[in-house]
């Protein structure tokens, strides 16, 4: 399969990708320095690919690029970033 390009619609605070016709985003809010990253949705005729997991790669390089700090509120995103413990310095502490 080919790597969906994956855009940053900062007016609509996503991160998004087109696959097979269907709209696939991260969505966020952003209170600089922080994004708290609420949800990730890959419709169920293209789940399984992977998408999720390069939305939050992507979103995640993006913060680490633009110095912001993450809030992961999506269980998704809370995982992936427990498995990839190279991008747990982005997350900002409670409180």
């Amino acid at each position: 399969m080919q790597t969906p390009d994956i855009r940053h619609a900062s007016a609509d605070h996503r991160f998004e990708t087109e696959v097979d016709g269907h709209t696939c985003v991260l969505d966020y809010r952003l209170d600089d320095p922080v994004m708290t990253i609420d949800r990730v949705y890959v419709p169920p005729p293209v789940e399984g690919r992977g998408i999720a997991s390069r939305l939050t790669r992507f979103a995640l390089d993006h913060c680490r690029e633009h110095g912001l700090r993450v809030v992961p509120r999506c269980p998704y995103v809370a995982a992936w970033i427990r498995r990839h413990d190279d991008y747990a310095d982005l997350v900002a502490e409670a409180g």
